[in-house]
């Protein structure tokens, strides 16, 4: 990866961090889920996917399915940088109004299917890239999960029958930020050690830096990792990446800060100086 390349993904991740802050208010949104994947969602927009706002009904496009549709903040983040939506939509944010809300909806150009209940997308993205392979096209399909999703079964079935039928052309990704909506998932379900899990089901897997926009490069541009099973990434994570008054904080999954708080913290973006933060955090029982 170029030092400009390297630059330009770095400027764009701050922007979409920029967007994520200004989501959490006047209802909130889930921060600090979000904050931990806009470096891959940035990345896999801008430099890896076939996927344009020129394009999206193209059968030929590549697929992204955002299966932690709770992180739709970095993915509207991202969709606003790069031109597939409009900046002024992001103000309607859970507003009757429009479709900007705390999971995807398809009325939004570039969300290829909604997702809030978790673990269902892995078996629709593989649903779309045996479609691909049956029409003999090259598309590469996506599906990004939790590491506290991997709790749900579906996601091991939908590996299951992708092993079985050798899908290569299907890649699961996992934002491992360690932790499940308030709990770290280590105290919770324990997932570790995680790759060996992905290999027994019939993975071929690797495991990176989920920042590190080098290693991301790395990574995808080597997929499919082999010629008769689907890939797996396991991308390490920071809950709250950037913002060091939550980062790895179990009770900063979802924030809904007052409108001061949101100032600070888009300034403690630049800094990186934490600051104090008085709102309420939400507790999950």
């Amino acid at each position: 990866m170029t030092p400009e390349t390297q630059q330009k993904l770095e400027k764009m991740a701050l922007k979409v961090r920029e967007h994520i802050v200004r989501l959490s208010t006047d209802g909130g949104c889930f921060t600090g889920a979000s904050l931990s994947c806009a470096d891959l969602l940035v990345y896999l927009y801008s430099e890896f996917l076939n996927v344009r706002p020129d394009n999206l009904q193209d059968p030929t496009r590549d697929y992204l399915f955002l299966s932690k549709g709770h992180d739709v903040p970095a993915l509207y983040g991202t969709f606003v940088e790069l031109g597939f939506l409009d900046k002024v939509r992001l103000d309607q944010h859970l507003s009757t109004d429009d479709h900007i809300y705390w999971h995807p909806n398809r009325h939004v150009p570039g969300v290829e299917f909604h997702s809030g209940s978790l673990g269902h997308l892995p078996s629709v993205a593989l649903g779309v890239a045996m479609d691909c392979r049956m029409r003999g096209q090259a598309n590469k399909v996506i599906v990004i999960t939790g590491d506290g999703e991997l709790n749900e079964g579906t996601v091991w079935e939908s590996l299951l029958v992708a092993s079985a039928h050798k899908i290569n052309n299907l890649t699961l990704v996992v934002d491992r930020n360690h932790f499940q909506a308030n709990v770290a998932t280590e105290d919770l379900i324990p997932l570790e050690p995680m790759a060996p899990k992905f290999e027994a089901f019939g993975c071929e897997v690797r495991r990176i830096d989920g920042h590190d926009f080098a290693q991301l490069e790395d990574a995808f541009s080597a997929l499919p990792f082999s010629g008769s099973k689907p890939s797996v990434i396991i991308c390490d994570t920071v809950r709250g990446r950037g913002l060091p008054s939550i980062e790895a904080r179990a009770d900063r999954w979802f924030c809904n800060f007052s409108s001061e708080e949101v100032e600070e913290l888009l300034r403690e973006l630049h800094s990186q100086v934490a600051t104090t933060l008085t709102s309420e955090t939400l507790t999950v029982r």
